[in-house]
């Protein structure tokens, strides 16, 4: 079972491609692009300028230069090297998943080139997943980027879901939730989206810099009030919220409530603007049913515990896998999006190994296979994509005499999944399509 969950991942994973996806989508004939549905005429633009960020920045790129040839300038930004630098484009090595040095860079050096652009100009954007950190500037110069890395830092380890996170940082950010393209107007503008969100709420992708806001200030403030710590997180007694936790120059922004409303639909930024995905979870979760109704399995895709608690995740899709056996013979639950790890002092590891592991035991001694894993072949801080358990992962792990319960416990989970060979390593994928589990029972 083990090694038909990794084959059904590893089709999904290409059949989900970028280069796929924009072959599909997008072509290039005469000099007039197609997107989706839209015609662009570039001969009739005084200049076009791309921008490129998140995790799948260069396979983006890549597939737009292979439709089009080498015809356009611009900028991009990622958390992994480039294989190689397409002429006309300045790089950026962004951080992720907390901003660095080359993020702020990186912004300031769009924001410059988007003022440049006039009414004739048209700007393509690029955008996938892991843009949030990779391409970022406060929008109070008086937030260091030391205070943004430890903001940041909280807000992944809050337990707060991927869409909450984005809310606070839209409205600390001077490029995301819609400022980008305030800053490129009045040119003409089209986002190409590779989406790691979950699906109808494309403006929290990458927190969407270039989409109009659908959340608001009120909405920021309450999620910062909302999530609380236990000590050692805060340093007076009893629980601490993420507003009591932020560094003093963030801290003071919210507790003076003056952040400024990020742009919303009516602004004129996005009169000329339009928004095509091309590429989502969904897509990753479809190609993976087709293959395994081709292995022979009944299958059933269920995303209902989307930014759920791993735990409270695991004990909802192994019960309802067992529900499935019982009325069939080959099993397939399929489930798509991100659970969420409320992290204290974790080890090495991410939310698909947490996740995978704390399956592990609630299938000790049964016939079932958990595979959970992150398209973009990071989990967490581990050198994996995520892992896969079975029935017999507790009794191996025990005859090498490895404390299963320690290791989740300690948030530590990739050095067991590792030393057992169930780790899966994938490397960095240059996609983003959220995580994908697949759970088989026969």
């Amino acid at each position: 079972m083990k090694e038909i969950a990794r084959h059904i991942f590893d089709h999904a994973m290409r059949e989900s491609s970028i280069s796929r996806a924009f072959s599909r989508h997008l072509h290039c004939d005469r000099g007039v692009l197609r997107i989706r549905e839209d015609l662009y005429d570039l001969n009739s633009h005084s200049r076009c300028f791309v921008i490129s960020l998140g995790k799948a920045a260069h396979s983006m790129l890549t597939a737009l230069h292979e439709q089009t040839g080498e015809r356009f300038e611009g900028i991009v930004a990622s958390s992994v090297a480039p294989e190689f630098q397409v002429r006309g484009f300045r790089y950026f090595h962004g951080g992720h998943p907390l901003p660095n040095e080359e993020s702020i860079r990186a912004a300031d050096a769009m924001l410059k080139s988007l003022n440049a652009q006039n009414q004739a100009s048209l700007v393509i954007y690029l955008i996938s997943g892991g843009g949030s950190a990779i391409v970022e500037k406060p929008i109070d110069d008086e937030i260091s980027l030391a205070d943004l890395i430890e903001t940041y830092r909280l807000l992944v380890h809050s337990g707060a879901s991927i869409s909450e996170i984005n809310t606070i940082r839209k409205h600390l950010s001077a490029v995301k939730g819609g400022r980008l393209a305030q800053a490129a107007y009045p040119a003409r503008q089209v986002s190409v989206l590779v989406s790691d969100v979950p699906d109808g709420t494309p403006d929290a992708l990458a927190s969407g810099p270039t989409m109009p806001d659908s959340t608001t200030l009120e909405d920021s403030y309450a999620i910062a009030t909302k999530h609380r710590f236990p000590p050692p997180f805060e340093n007076r007694k009893g629980w601490g919220s993420l507003v009591d936790q932020f560094p003093a120059s963030v801290r003071e922004l919210f507790e003076r409530h003056a952040l400024e409303e990020t742009p919303k639909s009516d602004d004129p930024a996005f009169v000329h603007a339009r928004w095509w995905t091309i590429l989502s979870n969904s897509a990753l979760l479809q190609a993976a049913e087709r293959e395994a109704k081709q292995q022979g399995f009944y299958v059933e895709i269920d995303n209902s515990c989307d930014d759920w608690d791993y735990a409270r995740a695991a004990d909802y899709l192994l019960g309802r896998l067992r529900e499935l056996r019982r009325e069939h013979e080959r099993v397939c639950l399929l489930s798509g999006g991100e659970v969420t790890v409320h992290v204290e002092n974790g080890g090495m590891g991410g939310r698909n190994q947490q996740f995978a592991l704390d399956c592990a035991v609630k299938i000790s001694g049964e016939d079932v296979c958990v595979l959970s894993a992150g398209s973009d072949g990071i989990d967490g801080n581990s050198p994996a994509a995520g892992a896969i358990a079975d029935g017999t992962t507790l009794e191996r792990a025990k005859a090498r005499g490895l404390d299963v319960s320690a290791h989740l416990n300690a948030f530590n989970v990739y050095p067991l999944f590792e030393a057992l060979g169930d780790a899966i390593v994938t490397g960095p994928t240059g996609n983003n399509l959220r995580d994908l589990r697949i759970l088989l029972a026969y």
